[in-house]
């Protein structure tokens, strides 16, 4: 709180309590008829009256720099918030662009496909037939395929390691 403003509700405070006993001994000197000691009552009635007025303008005069002064800091709050926002911000783009930089997907290949690769490197002259697991299989010229082309399906555990799948049918109900 401002100075201004904590001098003035005080200061008016005080002169209204004070401003009392003026008052008071006004409605005395009336009852008693005394016309002298009811304007000498009024009079400082007044003068307390007139400080507690400027004393009133005063406190108002600092409300206004008290409401100035938090203007300033909600600005200056505002300002860093924004400084704040501008700064995640390009620290979220920075992050997004090197993501995109280092999109590119990798295959790692297993020992079996490695092994199937090199088959088909160094038996060139079989045609490649594709089954409908998606396999490629070599054939002969008849469309048959050829020894040790055919593989049974193959399942993957959640630790990599590879278990024959055995030749049953698979059923789903629903």
């Amino acid at each position: 709180m401002h100075s201004k403003t904590m001098e003035g509700l005080t200061g008016a405070s005080t002169n209204f309590k004070v401003m009392q006993t003026p008052i008071r001994v006004f409605k005395e000197a009336r009852r008693r008829g005394d016309i002298a000691v009811m304007e000498r009552a009024m009079e400082y009635a007044g003068d307390f009256a007139q400080k507690t007025h400027e004393y009133q303008a005063e406190a108002e005069e600092g409300m206004e720099k008290d409401a100035e002064l938090a203007k300033e800091k909600a600005k200056a709050e505002q300002e860093k918030m924004i400084e704040k926002l501008k700064r995640e911000r390009a620290e979220q783009e920075e992050k997004i662009t090197g993501e995109k930089e280092n999109d590119a997907d990798t295959v790692e290949i297993s020992e079996e496909g490695k092994l199937m690769l090199e088959m088909q490197k160094d038996d060139t002259t079989l045609p490649k037939q594709i089954n409908s697991s998606g396999l490629t299989a070599q054939s002969d010229s008849a469309g048959q395929p050829a020894a040790g082309g055919q593989r049974e399906g193959m399942i993957y555990t959640s630790t990599g390691a590879v278990q024959g799948a055995g030749k049953g049918s698979i059923s789903i109900s629903v």
